[in-house]
């Protein structure tokens, strides 16, 4: 790394999506007056998991209790609200039905009402003529209402934080890929595609990247990001007043992810979805999308063989949902069976940056990695958006510890 021409900074933060905005937004609330960069490689914010994602506001059913997802959903839906209202974004509170469509899913959704009555939650029970009178479309034996469950439209959000930043003095550098990292006693040295810069400290917000720039500064990585993408679709216009809450079925207990559901948007569209499928490139919202180097870093990791083994079943199905309309559609009719195939119209996919351990685990928590002068947050799975003010601000006020705790 070559020290000439480098701008000082304060704290770079690597990562303009909603965790990395929210991460400087409070470190400046906290710290007004430090010199704060942002770098993004993109040409815009808040491009791929801060986007591309279903707007739910979660409300904390699923988290164990104890753990920081469950923490940091109840702290951060009340956050999003209020922070929303105050700057007159949209956010609606529909609620959310989580529809059992038989006797097992009605033993295991009472396993769900158990644990969010720990979290703090009340849900409400409907038998199957309740859910009937209430969603005319929605079949089920049983369902349970998330009052608290909400739809905002993130992108807004982070405009805002973004906003505020460079109201607040932040510098934002859009396409500024980082290339180099190098931690000093006295600093970081962070070399990008759009400049150098040294900086007392870094925080890590790269999310689909995130542990290649764990190994770049020389750290130890205990896991790896293995991306999901999570395909969506659209409703077609003669369903958009077809549900007044979203609708979700009850998860599989040995799988990860929620399952295929139905939620409204702030725009007024349904979208269906999403699953999630091994994704063939960090950033691969399409089949075609293919990275043979993400590839190979996957191929070489040993935890990835063991995920794929614990999950081949799973891996399969989402794969042949994927590839196969019909066999998605089927999932959204066990619970609306009024939809057809051409009621599904296309929409962007996401993609989740889902940290595996080597032992092939899926680190199902938000997962830190700490040096000196940096902070990196190397997994930050859903409710990540929920909770992306909380996780901000635990973020400023670690890195505000660790590197001036004379001011605290």
């Amino acid at each position: 790394m070559v020290n000439e021409q480098r701008r000082s900074c304060d704290v770079v933060v690597v990562g303009a999506g909603i965790v990395g905005l929210s991460s400087a937004w409070h470190l400046l609330r906290a710290q007004p007056g430090r010199k704060v960069v942002l770098l993004e490689k993109e040409p815009d914010i808040a491009l791929h998991q801060s986007n591309r994602n279903s707007g739910v506001v979660h409300a904390g059913v699923y988290y164990p209790p104890g753990s920081l997802k469950a923490q940091y959903c109840q702290r951060g839906r009340e956050a999003v609200r209020a922070f929303c209202e105050q700057r007159g974004l949209a956010y609606r509170r529909c609620g959310k039905l989580i529809v059992a469509t038989t006797e097992l899913e009605r033993q295991r959704l009472q396993q769900l009402s158990d644990r969010a009555s720990l979290n703090g939650l009340d849900l409400t029970w409907l038998d199957a003529g309740a859910l009937a009178e209430r969603e005319s479309r929605i079949t089920g034996v049983a369902a349970c209402l998330v009052k608290e469950s909400a739809i905002v439209d993130y992108r807004q959000i982070a405009q805002s934080l973004c906003n505020e930043l460079k109201n607040a003095g932040a510098e934002i550098v859009t396409g500024a890929q980082v290339l180099a990292l190098k931690e000093q006693s006295d600093g970081v040295l962070v070399d990008t595609s759009n400049g150098n810069y040294r900086a007392s400290g870094l925080v890590n917000c790269a999310g689909l990247m995130a542990d290649q720039l764990v190994e770049m500064m020389g750290l130890p990585c205990d896991f790896r990001i293995v991306p999901f993408r999570g395909e969506f679709y659209r409703l077609a216009e003669r369903c958009r007043d077809w549900i007044g809450a979203m609708i979700y079925p009850v998860p599989n207990p040995d799988l990860p992810f929620l399952g295929v559901h139905l939620t409204p948007t702030v725009t007024g569209n349904i979208t269906a979805g999403p699953n999630a499928v091994l994704a063939l490139k960090r950033e691969g919202y399409r089949w075609r999308d293919v990275s043979p180097s993400d590839l190979w870093a996957m191929a070489v990791y040993p935890g990835f063989w063991r995920m794929l083994r614990a999950n081949v079943g799973a891996g399969i199905k989402e794969m042949l949902d994927s590839l196969i309309k019909g066999r998605y559609l089927l999932e959204l009719q066990r619970y609306c069976p009024s939809l057809v195939e051409g009621d599904l119209l296309p929409h962007p996919a996401g993609v989740r940056a889902q940290a595996v351990d080597k032992q092939g685990r899926l680190i199902s928590d938000f997962h830190f990695v700490h040096s000196a002068r940096s902070l990196h947050v190397g997994n930050a799975p859903s409710p990540a958006a929920t909770a992306s003010l909380p996780i901000g601000e635990h973020v400023a006020g670690r890195l505000i510890q660790q590197l001036w705790p004379d001011t605290l």
